[in-house]
């Protein structure tokens, strides 16, 4: 489906007027096909940042369901990086899942602001992380995330958490920023740790 290559995206910004692009259906929804496609499949990054961001964003990463078929999307990217391949493969069916266009819209809308400052923090940096042995060991992390994502759904606001690793994991690799990545993988702890718990 995608070769793995790094300069799709210029920043979130950039994802979210992508996003925004992605073509309506004539029930006025939009698929997750035509996202991945407007956002452009070359990259793992690219990859994450999309099921990162829709779970991150309110009123469609709250809708039931979204966060367990974004932690698909997350495995089967995940692991058929890990398993080595330099193109990624996903079902006809899950590109086909589709959300509301208004509720995206608005969604897209609110994130735009936070979108703006957070690409002003990312640099090259601890690039050890999101280069070869650490671009595994965030799929990885990543893998494990999408696991859990499927029980986050019935404790509140942990889905969330993990949307915002998968956003920052996508970005660290879009960017080289390390720091990214190593934030991304505390808050991973600490979002399963907090499901883990609440769940006990």
């Amino acid at each position: 489906m995608a070769e793995d290559r790094r300069e799709e995206l210029a920043g979130l910004t950039h994802l979210l007027e992508r996003i925004g692009q992605a073509p309506r259906r004539d029930d006025e929804r939009v698929q997750l096909g035509d996202m991945l496609t407007a956002v452009g499949q070359g990259s793992f990054g690219s990859l994450l940042l999309v099921p990162g961001v829709i779970t991150l964003l309110p009123l469609v990463g709250d809708i039931p369901g979204v966060p367990t078929l974004m932690a698909l999307l997350v495995l089967l990217v995940a692991g058929q990086l890990l398993l080595g391949r330099r193109t990624f493969w996903l079902p006809q069916w899950l590109l086909k899942c589709s959300v509301s266009r208004s509720k995206l819209d608005k969604a897209v809308a609110w994130m735009r602001k936070p979108a703006r400052a957070i690409d002003r923090l990312l640099k090259p940096r601890l690039t050890w992380l999101t280069q070869r042995a650490g671009t595994y060991l965030v799929a990885i992390f990543c893998f494990l995330i999408a696991l859990a994502m499927p029980l986050m759904e019935v404790v509140p606001f942990s889905a969330n958490g993990a949307g915002l690793a998968l956003m920052m994991f996508g970005l660290s690799l879009m960017a080289n920023d390390g720091l990214w990545a190593l934030l991304a993988l505390i808050l991973t702890g600490g979002t399963v740790g907090a499901v883990i718990v609440a769940l006990l």
